[in-house]
Parts: structure tokens; sequence; C-alpha cells
């Protein structure tokens, strides 16, 4: 009897440990889980401007004759580079970036009937150069050039760089930090609590949009815009 009674207790004391292990678990899910916390935003903005211009420009020539078309792509390209040079840009932010021949009669599938225009040749100019004012207003007087007898086969526009965006992610990143806990305050204020420490944080990608216009392509716009946002999760006190 002694025997069972020592069994008995045993097992009454085994389950009531393990009763008071599953309260004491339970509890301390309870208070993990009933953790105050709040995630917020910050942003933070910098209108800036193009530093960098880079403009391809190309003009193509014909002729049956190859002799010709290289005389005649010679004398476009001098017509090109005092046309720039005119508009005030230094011949050294000028360069040549390539030349192209294309035989019409030496490609596989050649068109029919080639009489004039057998051989294709074009060159490529391009200009880089801090003055973004000034390759503006010569893209906008491209027309001038085109007058001439200058065949623009290809150019896109100038590309609008700004190259100076290490300099101002310091200063946007604590700025859009510091308007994310001046809202987690503004909620911790309106909820009754303080906030306490920094639970997680990410901060976003740095974008470069056109400054005046969503759909523009920032590359071909001067006045620029950069953004960065910031999350951050704060404890709640």
């Amino acid at each position: 009897m002694k025997a069972v009674a020592k069994l008995l207790g045993a097992l009454f004391v085994a389950a009531g440990l393990m009763s008071a292990g599953y309260f004491i678990s339970k509890g301390l899910q309870h208070f993990q889980g009933g953790e105050r916390a709040v995630s917020v935003r910050g942003l933070s903005e910098r209108d800036v401007k193009a530093d960098l211009a880079i403009w391809s420009i190309q003009y193509t020539v014909t002729d049956n004759d190859l002799a010709v078309a290289q005389t005649a792509l010679k004398s476009q390209g001098d017509k090109v580079v005092a046309f720039l040079q005119a508009q005030g840009l230094p011949e050294a932010e000028v360069s040549v970036q390539r030349v192209d021949v294309t035989d019409l009669l030496a490609q596989q599938y050649r068109p029919d009937n080639i009489q004039n225009g057998r051989y294709i040749l074009s060159k490529t100019y391009v200009v880089r150069t801090a003055n973004v004012d000034l390759v503006d207003k010569i893209f906008r007087n491209l027309g001038d050039l085109i007058s001439e007898g200058v065949i623009i086969a290809q150019s896109s526009g100038p590309s609008y760089i700004f190259t100076k965006l290490n300099d101002v992610k310091p200063d946007m990143i604590a700025e859009a930090t510091r308007n994310a806990r001046e809202a987690a305050q503004k909620f911790a204020e309106d909820s009754g609590a303080k906030v306490g420490q920094i639970k997680t944080a990410s901060q976003g990608l740095f974008q470069i949009m056109a400054r005046d216009d969503d759909n523009a392509p920032q590359s071909q716009v001067i006045d620029k815009r950069v953004r960065v946002v910031t999350t951050v999760e704060y404890y709640l006190e």
C-alpha cells in the first residue's frame, strides 16, 4: 500500500509540474506575442541638377563609289564639328566613337535593283561635357545642322546624369530616419505610449526621377529629384 501511495504521489507531482510548465510556457508566449511595436516610414527628397551630359550624334552618307562616300563622310563630319564649336562646345569635349561601312552587295540578303547607294557609311560623334545647359541648347538647335544637308541617322537626345548621388546619401538617410521617428512619436502620443528602441530597420533604394514630369525618363531631363524611403519598426513602451 505504501508503494502504491508513493507511486500515486509521484504521478500527482509530475502532473503538477507538467501543468505548471504548460502555463509558464503560455505566459511567455502571451508576453512575447503581446509586445507593442509600430512600423513607420520616413521619406527624404532632394532636388538636384544633372552635372554630366553624354550625347551620341550619328550621321550617314551613301554612294555607289566608296571613295566618293568617304569624301562625303569627311565633309559632313566637318560640318558637325563646326556646328558644335559654333554653339560654344570645346573641341576637347567632342570625340569620334565609331565609323561603320556597309556594302549592300556584300550582304547575304541584299536588296534588289541597287542603283544608288551601294555603300552606306555612318560616323558617330560623342559629346561628353559638364555643361549640361549648353548641350540642351545645342540639341534644340539641331535643325540648323540638318538644314546644312547633314543626315542625322540616330540621335535619341542627350543623356543627363547626376553623378554626385553618394554626396547626398548620408544626409538623406539621416533625414528619412528622423522623419520615421517623428511619425512613430506621433503614433505613440495618440495611443498613450512612448517610443522605445528600434526593433527592425530597412532602407529602400535611392530613386532618381524627373523633377517636373512623372512620365518623362529622368535621363532626358536636367532637373531631377532624388528620393529614398526608410522603414523602421520601434518598440512601444
